[in-house]
């Protein structure tokens, strides 16, 4: 199936690794062209270069209050048109309750919420009929993920921004749309594994707990992104899109 995305421009943000990478290599793939953004230079050239020549990278932080503005002004310089962003950001620091700081909310806040709020506000002034913001969320949106405080408290709250947005955005012809990865084999993912003490066995653990019995591949959740931001879905809008080998809907 032709998604339609050939010579159609992007945002990514998060996109030098992991999900916003994997959802970036599919658009390109797929013929469009993305603005990649990371926090340093040599992370979003690398991600840009790897990408090919329809991709731009630009350093930035989706933690600062210019940083909206800059990568909807970068893709209308290079590309002359926007028609989508996805907002992605690297997850919020691990631990239970008792252990995150004042100050690791407040970053988390900064970069996870407000930074996503503020770039999907900016790209929402710049897009037009057909234009289409997404959110790479967690699926802690729909039930909390043990060790992870910061992420359960800031992924439901962005959920529901998005979902209010899309009715605001709607009858303009804008459709906004979020993405719930569980258990995708990305670094982050192993990360966490990790920390339990015994990665294998927590690999182990959480793929017998999902119906599909492992984890979902970048590739996986590449495409499934590409989808939802391609003219393909141009009927689904405040749609949350569970791509979680049914871990969420295990009966």
């Amino acid at each position: 199936m032709d998604l339609g995305l050939k010579d159609r421009a992007y945002i990514v943000t998060g996109a030098s690794r992991g999900l916003g990478y994997a959802v970036a290599e599919q658009l390109v793939a797929d013929g469009a062209k993305v603005v990649v953004s990371s926090r340093t230079e040599e992370a979003a050239s690398g991600a840009a270069g790897r990408l090919g020549g329809g991709a731009v990278g630009i350093a930035a932080d989706n933690g600062d209050p210019a940083t909206a503005g800059r990568l909807t002004d970068a893709a209308l310089a290079h590309f002359e048109r926007l028609d989508g962003v996805l907002i992605s950001v690297g997850g919020p620091p691990a631990g239970p309750a008792e252990a995150i700081t004042d100050e690791q909310w407040e970053t988390a806040f900064e970069s996870v919420f407000l930074g996503a709020v503020r770039l999907a506000r900016a790209a929402a002034e710049r897009l037009g009929e057909g234009g289409v913001i997404g959110f790479v969320l967690s699926s802690s949106v729909t039930e909390p993920v043990p060790g992870l405080t910061v992420s359960n408290g800031l992924r439901p709250g962005l959920a529901g921004f998005a979902k209010s947005l899309a009715n605001e955005l709607g009858p303009r012809g804008i459709r906004v749309v979020g993405l719930l990865p569980s258990r995708i084999d990305t670094d982050r993912v192993r990360e966490l594994d990790a920390l339990s003490g015994d990665a294998e066995a927590s690999r182990e653990r959480n793929e017998a707990q999902i119906p599909l019995r492992r984890y979902g591949t970048p590739e996986e959740f590449g495409r499934a992104g590409a989808f939802l931001l391609s003219p393909a879905a141009s009927y689904l809008t405040g749609t949350m899109l569970a791509v979680d080998g049914g871990a969420q809907h295990r009966i």
